[in-house]
């Protein structure tokens, strides 16, 4: 049983941080219950905006000594209930922890709190020629929720996920120590990695207060194309073709007709071409225009074989615009459609991603549920969603439960995963058993125990 949090322990965080950074009972917004899916709503009992290293140290100290729980928060853009105070305490957010620290040209490192948004940084490294290639959809998630997320996007497919840019990280242990581990070396072979550890935890082990992440020079091109198909079938059919055609792509995004309209509906805006059932955004980059255009004419030519109508290319800035914020939008535009909705958010081998798209729309009509997916079909990340539309309570449960339980199922059979950038938190826990098995839990909980003894810090999720 933790502490609950009483008149004492208010007293005493509150001569830690000043009126205006901490917030008490109903003086918290609802908005702090809750995170960017919904459906699991708990408030803290203390809100805190840090603005230091030090006041996160101070305040992990008290909750160590007394046994209070602690979640940390940055923008509260995840989907899976990591962020949600589910035993009440302690609240630490570190959305004003938002400063840019070092931009090191020699070693390529920019070292950042860990509240800078990922639009942020990459507006600032893309100002100085440089490039920050981690691009989830959600451009206002803070850096540090990429990190406890291993959060990856759409140009996953060329330079890989969030893993592969931090080189350095400086972390407060839940009993209110404080850490360097890995730095602005390349290579590191010095016992075991606890930084890769730390990534992807979700804040069940440390909170994140500083991080040094790898950046590279800025591509001097890149052009995307839209190509139609007319059926959904056929767009699927299309992807493994093109990842074996070993075309150097940047990004291989899958989109149904009804989630972009959902898209244009939310944004207000048209689409460039919206006569076909479904499309892939294909983007490419690099430093020469010749190598570009070799590889986008190989791959065009490829798609029209397998059935693709044209090729558009996403060329002027208007369209830029027009295709990117709708793929940016359609999470949003998802969730503004329905009354409520949960996510499979899972990870196939790349040979896979047509067959599990196919088998999802067969639960859809199975079930009785309507599922719009889209997703990054160059790595095998698809993100499908169950729309409640209006079902009573029950009937939402039993479908969500039976969709959930046949598409996760299906991925295991596939060699897949639980979740490709999304994360476990409280949501996705019985399938994260599911999948890795009790041995595998086991040693999980041993290495939450060895950081986190008395089980303090984010409890609840994950394992």
């Amino acid at each position: 049983m933790y502490k609950r949090i009483d008149s004492e322990d208010i007293q005493y965080l509150e001569s830690l941080i000043p009126s205006g950074r901490i917030f008490i009972g109903d003086k918290i917004s609802r908005d702090y219950a809750h995170d960017e899916l919904g459906g699991i709503e708990k408030l803290p009992d203390v809100l805190i905006n840090v603005l230091s290293e030090e006041e996160i140290s101070k305040v992990m100290a008290y909750a160590y000594e007394k046994e209070i729980p602690v979640v940390a928060r940055g923008s509260g853009t995840d989907l899976v209930g990591a962020a949600v105070a589910l035993e009440g305490g302690i609240m630490i957010c570190t959305k004003l922890m938002n400063h840019i620290k070092e931009l090191d040209e020699a070693n390529l490192t920019v070292t950042v709190e860990p509240g800078v948004l990922l639009m942020e940084l990459q507006a600032y490294v893309e100002e100085r020629d440089f490039f920050y290639p981690p691009d989830p959809g959600e451009k206002s998630a803070t850096i540090g929720g990429n990190i406890s997320t291993n959060a990856g996007g759409m140009r996953a497919v060329k330079y890989g996920v969030t893993r592969d840019y931090v080189r350095g990280l400086r972390v407060v242990l839940p009993d209110g120590s404080v850490e360097q581990i890995g730095g602005k070396v390349v290579k590191n072979s010095s016992g075991y990695d606890l930084k890769d550890l730390i990534i992807g935890s979700e804040g069940t082990l440390c909170i994140i207060t500083e991080a040094i992440l790898k950046i590279i020079p800025k591509p001097a091109y890149s052009v995307s194309m839209l190509l139609p198909f007319l059926s959904i079938e056929k767009a699927i059919e299309a992807v493994p073709e093109i990842i074996k055609s070993k075309a150097s792509l940047t990004a291989i995004e899958y989109m149904s007709l009804d989630t972009i309209m959902s898209a244009e509906d939310f944004l207000g805006k048209k689409f460039p071409d919206t006569n076909y059932e479904a499309y892939i955004l294909l983007t490419f980059d690099g430093n020469s225009m010749e190598e570009i255009e070799k590889e986008y004419t190989k791959v065009a030519q490829l798609c029209i074989d397998m059935g693709a109508i044209d090729g558009y290319f996403v060329d002027t800035d208007e369209r830029k615009k027009s295709v990117w914020n709708a793929r940016g939008a359609f999470l949003e535009a998802i969730k503004a459609s329905t009354d409520l909705m949960d996510e499979c958010d899972v990870v196939v081998p790349k040979n896979r991603v047509a067959d599990f798209i196919k088998y999802s729309h067969e639960v859809a009509e199975q079930v009785g549920l309507r599922i719009p997916s889209f997703g990054h079909a160059g790595d095998g990340n698809l993100h499908i969603y169950l729309c409640k539309d209006g079902m009573d309570e029950k009937t939402w449960e039993e479908k969500t439960k039976k969709a959930f339980d046949l598409l996760y199922a299906k991925a295991r059979e596939y060699g897949g995963m639980v979740s490709g950038e999304h994360g476990i938190g409280y949501a996705k826990k019985l399938y994260l058993n599911k999948q890795a098995g009790e041995k595998q839990i086991a040693v999980m909980r041993g290495i939450k125990k060895v950081f986190d003894p008395k089980n303090i810090l984010n409890p609840g999720k994950v394992i």
